[in-house]
């Protein structure tokens, strides 16, 4: 089959801490205190001032270059290798799954892909039409209607007028925003630009399509809508999906191949349940809780996640429990002033081989009861009850966002715990032997012998 798209030895390096503090003036300020060899007057509170970052968890005290086998590389102590020596091809008709920690690269191979920006060296070959889904509102003129931004975005595609607007019905309909297609998008909210968005980049007949974790923001209708669709144009159109997700169950469904990136390289290549399995397990801590220290905690806008556990039947944290015990899943973290609305705290369930068991969020049950959250430091416990769970291993992966709106915490497989099962299991098998039953969950449900008439 032939590749539409191939990465020949990619690398790509930033430099840290000169630019984009968010003015031009504080910019300047920023250059003026670092030629001086004074602190950065901007660095957040918690951040280091004075050393350089090199890599994860990489530090140096100056600005000598790095080593890499006692050879320099001409790494300087203010940049980082976001990615490092990446090869791939992509048939046509593939679906590409692309997953990893935050941090790891994978938006920064898929800005190189759609030439949002270049490499630092290395080659990218490209067959086709690119259409990309990277953020929010990509490609989108805030004060265009709807509409218009459609007819833009095609037109930068290359497309001509008249397909376009044969399109057009199609891609409405598709993101279910008619009444308001004839309004300016800087009026839409996040929900509504990724509806038109994907749309727009899903039916504008582009041979590859590349869609990064944006999709979590729309609700899950929506979300079920568009894999639907990225499956039909790949399977029934030949087209070729680049798909990054955090949402392993998504990516195990509809990807044919998968790769895992780690810190910039591309760490294992294959079978979507081959790598899904091996990323889950390489990231799992090996403890029943993990904590983070302020300065370096999860999060974003005044938002900072501390500490998730599994906590036993002791109340203490505990990582292999029976399926017969209850088990809390407690969350401690700092809410920002003002409390964000519709903040929704929770988490994703998964096995080892990536199936999403459950994901809960404390917003679940009717607003009277939802447990109360105050800003400042808080914690919040999910109860599991006994005997629901199967035998085996499973990850908790935090899921924390404002709504529909944005994600501030996106984490997989913090935590991993061990359930052996002791709960249902027939006197007829031996429960060494049986170390779970059939199914993710296993449930003791009633049963009843009816009369026949």
């Amino acid at each position: 089959m032939t590749s539409v798209i191939e990465v020949d030895d990619v690398w790509k390096k930033y430099r840290l801490g000169v630019i984009g503090t968010g003015t031009l003036r504080h910019d300047f300020e920023r250059w003026w205190h670092r030629i001086r060899g004074k602190p950065d007057p901007h660095a957040k509170i918690g951040e280091d001032r004075g050393r350089k970052t090199v890599g994860r968890g990489q530090r140096i005290e100056d600005r000598e270059q790095i080593t890499n086998n006692g050879e320099l590389d001409g790494t300087l102590a203010d940049e980082i290798w976001a990615l490092r020596g990446i090869s791939l091809q992509v048939k046509r008709g593939e679906i590409l799954g692309i997953i990893g920690r935050n941090g790891a690269g994978k938006s920064t191979l898929l800005k190189i892909l759609s030439r949002v920006t270049s490499p630092t060296r290395g080659e990218v070959r490209v067959k086709g039409r690119i259409a990309s889904l990277l953020e929010v509102g990509t490609g989108f003129h805030p004060e265009l209607t709807g509409r218009e931004n459609v007819f833009l975005n095609g037109a930068i595609l290359g497309m001509t007028k008249a397909e376009i607007r044969s399109k057009l019905n199609e891609i409405i309909d598709f993101a279910g925003i008619e009444t308001y297609i004839d309004t300016p998008v800087k009026r839409y909210s996040s929900g509504m630009y990724v509806r038109l968005a994907f749309a727009v980049a899903a039916h504008l007949d582009p041979e590859i399509l590349i869609v990064d974790e944006v999709l979590a923001v729309g609700d899950a209708e929506f979300q079920k809508k568009c894999l639907g669709k990225m499956r039909e144009v790949s399977r029934s159109e030949g087209r070729t999906v680049l798909f990054v997700s955090h949402n392993m169950q998504a990516v195990r469904s509809l990807c044919n191949s998968a790769l895992l990136l780690e810190t910039g390289s591309l760490r294992l290549s294959g079978a979507p349940e081959k790598v899904i399995g091996h990323y889950l397990s390489a990231s799992a801590v090996g403890a029943a809780e993990i904590t983070w220290p302020v300065e370096s905690a999860p999060g974003k806008e005044g938002f900072q996640l501390l500490r998730v556990a599994v906590i036993g039947p002791s109340g203490e944290p505990q990582r292999v429990l029976s399926t017969s015990n209850e088990i809390k899943i407690a969350m401690d973290f700092v809410v920002p002033d003002p409390l964000p609305t519709a903040l929704c705290i929770g988490f994703d369930l998964m096995t080892s081989d990536g199936v999403t068991v459950l994901r809960s969020y404390q917003t679940d049950s009717r607003r009277e009861n939802w447990p109360p959250i105050e800003t400042g430091l808080n914690r919040l416990a999910c109860l599991i009850p006994a005997g629901l769970l199967n035998g085996g291993v499973f990850h908790v992966c935090p899921r924390i966002s404002v709504h529909n709106i944005a994600w501030y915490v996106q984490l997989d497989s913090v935590l991993q715990f061990e359930l052996v099962l002791d709960h249902g299991v027939s006197p007829l098998w031996n429960s060494l032997t049986y170390k779970s039953r059939t199914g993710v969950i296993a449930p003791l449900l009633s049963w009843t012998t009816q009369g026949l008439e």
